[in-house]
């Protein structure tokens, strides 16, 4: 009953829509208040600051700012030119092409958000310009780029690693396979629809225009190769890879004439209120955090599924089913933030992998940033198609079908997830 009413409260604040750290920091607050001990409150201060000084978290603002360079240094561009190139000619043309640009995108930048703003323009664009319907192509660019945070590197991975103090190389290992069935999943989904709905495909690229967009894409390319080569042979860690990508994506811009110096002011900017609002709200959530282990939550759900006999597959459908409904109404970070301290103990004492856990839940975070009313990616890609977000919702099922089946099948087969980390990484 406790856990119902804490997170009620939550809910409603949410619904009414006050911003999610001050919903979050304002339940856990207003709890201590109407328990009658102000006293605790003490433990605010502390709580917040600890939830935002772990070193690992200082892969974020600059996996943000690297995906910030890349959406202005011309980066995008190359990458859908070469992928176009590459598959433009198939069932679904340019949706492919979307697709598959999101892919390789995802190796650079680490969150959908981001990508769906970024790449997500021109995407959208070319379709719309080659006689694709506009909500259509919409779900296609939101959907496509919810890979972003899949295949490392990933902000969210960084986020799981740092709560969990699990290895966050062998969770961007593990994201691997996931993201790339995640993108056959999404593929088939447009292969079937393309000849029902009169989607037009590319003529098949020369050799000529496939040397050319694979040379002038290689150094993009050749971006993750750095960034999971370095962490495999412990030349950096996953905090210090987000540096070198920073790194090589001003160095590219540079070179490609694209990033101008009085660009970056507002670059910087941008990262710093992107990351200032994520920690903002890791911040109160620790101290939510604090609240559910003080209340004894985690423990009361454990004996509650404990005295139902409860499986490893049934505490994993109540899981799925959890985060998919949460996902409607919160934020992915803070979805993490909130349902970790209770998921924790109960993946461990029902013998759960907490890295194979990771991708589950953030595979199902993506299928919340496609559901409304909270959807962040339909939000972001409709901020520059206008096609309104409930009708880009509906274009999104397909792709939301497709992710879900991925996700059931990571969940319930976890050797697919973890046999890159198991092969690579065994002793960590």
């Amino acid at each position: 009953m406790l856990t119902l009413v804490i997170f009620s409260v939550l809910l409603i604040l949410l619904m009414i829509d006050l911003p999610i750290a001050v919903a979050i920091g304002l339940t856990a607050v207003g709890f201590f208040l109407w328990e009658g001990r102000p006293e605790m409150l003490v433990m605010l201060p502390q709580r917040m600051y600890s939830g935002t000084t772990g070193f690992t978290l200082l892969a974020i603002p600059f996996f943000i700012l690297a995906g910030n360079l890349m959406n202005t240094g011309g980066i995008t561009n190359r990458i859908f030119r070469f992928a176009k190139a590459c598959v433009g000619h198939i069932s679904g043309g340019l949706g492919q092409v979307s697709v598959v640009s999101s892919m390789i995108f995802s190796g650079m930048s680490g969150s959908a958000v981001a990508d769906a703003a970024g790449l997500g323009q021109i995407q959208h664009k070319a379709m719309v310009d080659n006689g694709y319907p506009t909500a259509l192509s919409a779900g296609i660019v939101a959907s496509a780029n919810c890979i972003g945070p899949v295949i490392p590197p990933s902000i969210p991975f960084v986020l799981y690693g740092a709560i969990t103090s699990v290895s966050v190389a062998k969770l961007f290992l593990a994201g691997f396979i996931p993201g790339l069935l995640m993108g056959v999943a999404m593929m088939i989904a447009i292969a079937l629809m393309a000849k029902p709905r009169g989607l037009p495909r590319s003529e098949k690229a020369s050799w000529t225009e496939l040397k050319a967009s694979t040379k002038e894409a290689f150094w993009p390319l050749l971006a993750p190769v750095i960034i999971i080569g370095g962490i495999l042979t412990g030349f950096f860690t996953p905090t210090e890879a987000a540096v070198i990508v920073s790194l090589y994506a001003l160095v590219l811009g540079f070179a490609y004439r694209d990033l101008k110096l009085k660009a970056l002011p507002a670059i910087l900017f941008s990262s710093l209120k992107q990351t200032t609002g994520l920690l903002f709200i890791m911040a109160a959530a620790n101290f939510f955090g604090w609240l559910t282990i003080h209340q004894g939550i985690p423990n009361a759900v454990i004996e509650a599924l404990a005295g139902m006999s409860a499986s490893p597959t049934g505490v994993l459908w109540m899981i799925i089913a959890v985060v998919v409904v949460l996902g409607c109404f919160l934020e992915g970070n803070a979805i993490f933030l909130i349902t970790l301290p209770i998921f924790m103990p109960i993946a461990r004492l029902f013998g759960i992998d907490l890295i194979n856990l990771g991708v589950v839940m953030t595979l199902l975070i993506m299928i919340g940033n496609l559901t409304p009313p909270v959807g962040m990616c339909l939000f972001a890609v409709d901020s520059f198609a206008r096609t309104g977000v409930w009708p880009l919702a509906r274009e999104c099922v397909p792709f939301l079908i497709g992710i879900l089946l991925v996700t059931i099948l990571i969940a319930f087969v976890p050797e697919i997830a973890l046999f890159l980390p198991n092969h690579f990484m065994p002793a960590m």
